[in-house]
């Protein structure tokens, strides 16, 4: 082998030499790309399972609040439909309750316009009387007395017509029996006369 052989393969040798280099260093490059761009997609995912939990939390959050307004809401009308339902129902035991008692109260109404000559008497009819319509005003029971007013069928039953000239048009002439309500409702309605119905 000669000197320039051997010189020759000696530059084959750095030439294969510097081609496996190249090669190694291109397999680094593309190893290091590689792995970088690995490391970027998992990040990414990571990133992207970060955003899908914190947007599921954010929805599961949403859905509770409105569970609790609606639960809110539905609580909030079933206390006034209890308490509406309380109201009317205290209403209706004391209307039936106070119905049954009123013609002992339209009996000492009588036995209040009765004359007599004992003054004793007289008192003690009056003070029970007054005594009885106190307790009535106190569970809320007003006495519906339309004398003079236009008849209203909501509140009084006519039992008989007059002709009275000084009256008015379909105007209450006189009461035979008191009516009573409490609020709105009435318990028993006033017995009156009409005037030129």
């Amino acid at each position: 082998m000669t000197e320039r052989q051997a010189h020759m393969m000696s530059e084959k040798d750095i030439e294969k030499q510097d081609e496996l280099e190249e090669e190694l260093n291109d397999s680094a490059e593309e190893t290091a790309e590689e792995t970088e761009e690995k490391e970027e997609k998992e990040n990414a995912e990571e990133t992207a399972e970060e955003i899908s939990e914190e947007d599921k939390l954010k929805a599961e959050l949403a859905e509770s609040k409105d569970k609790y307004l609606r639960l809110m809401a539905e609580y909030d009308n079933f206390r006034k439909r209890s308490a509406k339902e309380r109201l009317e129902l205290s209403a209706a035991v004391k209307g039936d309750t106070v119905s049954d008692i009123l013609p002992v109260l339209d009996n000492f109404e009588r036995a209040l316009n009765t004359e007599t000559e004992d003054e004793a008497y007289k008192q003690g009819i009056e003070m029970i009387f007054k005594q009885f319509t106190d307790a009535l005003t106190k569970l809320g029971i007003e006495p519906i007395d339309p004398v003079g007013e236009v008849f209203d069928p909501n509140i009084a039953n006519a039992v008989n017509q007059i002709e009275d000239p000084e009256l008015g048009e379909n105007v209450v002439a006189q009461v035979f029996q008191k009516g009573y309500r409490i609020g709105d409702k009435v318990i028993r309605y006033a017995m009156v006369v009409v005037a030129n119905p």
